[in-house]
């Protein structure tokens, strides 16, 4: 098997794991608050990073450099990202914080003209533009000249997790820590700040086994696994657009899975504004691709 059919076959199992998570999130918080899922899932995620660094043998290198990057980068993510992201999912129906959350990649493309100075190009203008009338469908839901939002602030959750997202990919464009042990370093910061705030909000409570289940399976897999797999199948690839595609697959199955586990009836809105929002990515895919080649 070459490098490039690993690196798919790698992809497609991180992709597969990101399609169920829209599910276990619903899942989870019918049990736990967004604080308490998310302080159970950086636990298992911590713990599973942790095995990984010291069976690479990279705990000395771990624990010796990159602590001030993780000072403020882990406050970013899991931190605030998940929370955000988590207390969407609790407000908005599952398919539509899914289809929101899919905009960070546009959201990167805005932030980062003031950040880093780039340029937009009319490509990037017009992506934004489709997919941003995507996220008004589905914040409408269909209902595209009201601006009676049916839940306002789920919908604002959504969009902030998006640009929390982008900002800390951005400001960690120049972070030379490699993957694993940034993310291990990330939540070592972020674990003891949900810790406390878990003891000074609402203390540790017993939600039962099925709620420890989903709240372990976020952790594992939408944390752990799945970004292992990713960084595989990223590392070993010859062009990155090969993998970066397969992210394409993901909404769909999502879809499929909230429906037939969740019981959630799939709104005609968000199939329309998931497929505006995925146009507008796959132009600013396609734009990447062609400058690559040009290259």
């Amino acid at each position: 098997m070459n490098q490039d059919r690993q690196a798919v076959l790698y992809g497609l199992g991180a992709v597969a794991l990101w399609s169920t998570v829209a599910t276990a999130f619903k899942v989870a918080l019918t049990w736990m608050s967004p604080l308490e899922l998310m302080w159970l899932a950086a636990l298992v995620s911590w713990v599973f990073m942790f095995v990984l660094v010291v069976k690479q043998g990279h705990l000395t290198a771990a624990l010796r450099h990159g602590w001030r990057t993780a000072a403020w980068a882990g406050l970013m993510n899991p931190v605030a990202y998940y929370l955000v992201l988590f207390a969407a999912y609790d407000r908005l129906p599952g398919q539509e914080a899914m289809a929101l959350n899919y905009t960070w990649a546009l959201a990167m493309a805005l932030l980062a003209v003031p950040i880093l100075g780039q340029r937009l190009t009319r490509i990037d203008i017009i992506a934004g533009l489709i997919a941003y009338a995507g996220v008004w469908v589905i914040a409408t839901r269909g209902n595209v000249f009201n601006v009676d939002f049916a839940d306002p602030l789920g919908v604002v959750f959504a969009l902030l997790s998006t640009l929390l997202w982008a900002l800390y990919w951005l400001l960690n464009a120049r972070d030379e820590r490699a993957p694993l042990i940034a993310q291990w370093q990330n939540f070592s910061v972020g674990l003891p700040v949900l810790t406390a705030l878990l003891i000074f909000g609402p203390g540790f409570n017993w939600h039962g086994w099925p709620a420890l289940g989903a709240g372990v399976y976020v952790g594992l897999f939408e944390m752990g696994v799945a970004f292992v797999l990713w960084q595989l199948a990223v590392r070993k690839v010859s062009r990155t657009a090969k993998v970066s595609n397969l992210i394409f697959l993901s909404p769909p199955i999502s879809l499929l899975l909230l429906y037939i586990v969740v019981g959630e009836p799939l709104l005609a809105s968000t199939f329309v504004g998931l497929i505006l929002i995925l146009l507008g990515l796959a132009l600013q895919q396609l734009q990447s691709k062609t400058k690559q080649e040009a290259y």
